[in-house]
């Protein structure tokens, strides 16, 4: 675009000295110079001086508007009195169906993409006290779920999110109270009792849940199906995806039920409801939710953070990838939960490439490298670095190895407002340890907040500016 802008400048100030002489020719150049200047010049995070101003832009547009609140519920102005989710998933609906293994699942249909998507919960193994031989099996088999999804067909994404929470006790409360013999000594009794208070204070529970989102066509020209026809469909197909998860060290991998999918977004937007969720589970009663009130009863969208309900979040997103080697590690801190974090949200966003492109891609990757190399008499380290990394990618992917676009979301919600600070500050210390450059979502906390969850939401479908052009700007 920098090449357009500097071509198209210098064609209309010849024509403008030309047409109006020297001072019209010159008001002509300074005007492109500012626009070139605004795409050339760029941040730390990659930000051209022309994409904050259209931030901005948009930004003020939106607290002009009234979009960046939301009322909703019976005396709110949201249709029929409902709670329903605000922003990307505004048109989303919500069907179960059962697969060839007989167990339930949720299909959520995204009405303004045309998506459906299958939200599996797992419960991963962890690395401690495994060898070191196993966490290479299991991450090379996560590269190789990753690739099958590429051929997989009509998958548009997938994510994977991590969520970190404190664990309101009542499953161990639950469980102590149940072994506790009807003769034990009072003493005994008093002790477990005690443990049982204290122990969840600082105890956390960890989640993770892996969505894959499908398109209405099964393939490029197809016809539309049916949210009947694609749950039909998944239906057979969701036990080789799960069965496929289990060797990636994810553990016993399911898909979730409309129930459990509901109590999930409904914590994700009151975190206050975990703990009456949590009770009623385990009295064997949970609480009958439905998709139409899993929303906030009320949002407020400032520029750099998102006030719902009983909490308030800050989302970051990656604006730079960990250089040089990554151990399997390399996210182990981030993930991990914090004092400072009542509820955190690490989601990792993949967009598998076909085949057919991904060996265009990686062609076209090493012939930009080797010019950028050979062009200069003496090449840079990090020119060198290009090249030898553009070339092992075309040999793995020459092999077999798979290509995607992925990304990083990082969530942290607080329910006070003097704690936003802290958890800020922690983000950032986590984001040191793992190599990361993260970044705040300014003017688009809500939708930011929304990507995280697992609703697999497809973010380039929903940019007003297209993808290829942003990318250039």
């Amino acid at each position: 675009m920098g090449t357009a802008i500097l071509f198209v400048g210098a064609g209309a100030t010849v024509l403008s000295v030309m047409a109006g002489g020297l001072i019209a020719g010159s008001a002509t150049a300074v005007v492109f110079a500012l626009v070139l200047l605004g795409v050339a010049v760029r941040d730390k995070h990659g930000q051209s001086l022309l994409i904050r101003l259209s931030n901005l832009l948009f930004w003020a547009l939106t607290k002009r508007s009234g979009a960046y609140i939301y009322r909703s519920g019976p005396l709110g102005l949201a249709e029929w009195g409902t709670t329903q989710i605000p922003g990307l998933a505004a048109g989303s609906k919500l069907r179960e169906f059962r697969d060839s293994y007989d167990r339930p699942f949720a299909l959520l249909q995204m009405t303004t993409t045309s998506d459906y998507t299958v939200v599996i919960g797992t419960e991963p193994d962890g690395a401690a006290l495994v060898d070191r031989e196993q966490i290479d099996v299991w991450v090379a088999d996560w590269g190789h779920w990753l690739a099958s999804l590429g051929e997989e067909p009509g998958v548009e994404a997938a994510s994977v999110t991590i969520e970190t929470a404190p664990d309101s006790g009542t499953r161990l409360r639950r469980q102590v109270r149940a072994q506790i013999a009807d003769d034990a000594p009072d003493f005994a009794r008093e002790l477990l009792e005690e443990i049982v208070d204290r122990y969840p204070e600082g105890s956390a529970t960890i989640k993770a849940y892996v969505a894959v989102t499908f398109a209405a066509t099964s393939r490029a020209g197809g016809r539309k199906r049916s949210a009947d026809e694609v749950g039909r469909e998944l239906a057979s197909r969701l036990p080789g995806l799960t069965r496929g998860l289990g060797a990636t060290g994810a553990g016993a991998a399911r898909p979730l039920s409309a129930q459990e999918l509901c109590e999930v977004i409904r914590t994700a937007y009151d975190p206050a409801a975990a703990t009456a969720i949590d009770e009623a589970n385990s009295l064997g009663e949970p609480p009958e939710l439905y998709w139409a009130e899993v929303g906030p009863t009320a949002h407020e969208t400032a520029w750099d953070h998102y006030r719902h309900d009983s909490g308030l979040s800050v989302t970051w997103m990656m604006s730079g990838a960990p250089r040089g080697n990554v151990p399997s590690s390399v996210l182990s801190r981030l993930l991990a939960p914090h004092r400072d974090i009542i509820r955190k949200r690490v989601t990792l966003l993949y967009r598998p490439i076909d085949p057919a492109r991904a060996a265009a891609i990686v062609e076209a990757d090493v012939r930009a490298a080797s010019f950028n190399l050979t062009t200069s008499n003496k090449p840079t380290a990090r020119n060198m670095g290009q090249a030898r990394s553009a070339i092992a990618t075309a040999t793995e992917e020459a092999g077999g190895a798979g290509l995607v676009n992925f990304g990083l979301l990082v969530t942290a919600t607080v329910l006070e407002p003097a704690q936003r600070a802290d958890a800020a500050a922690a983000i950032d210390n986590l984001a040191a340890t793992a190599r990361l450059r993260l970044r705040v979502v300014h003017g688009s906390q809500d939708s930011a907040f929304a990507a995280a969850l697992p609703l697999g939401i497809v973010l380039p479908k929903h940019l007003q500016i297209p993808g290829a052009v942003r990318d250039q700007m």
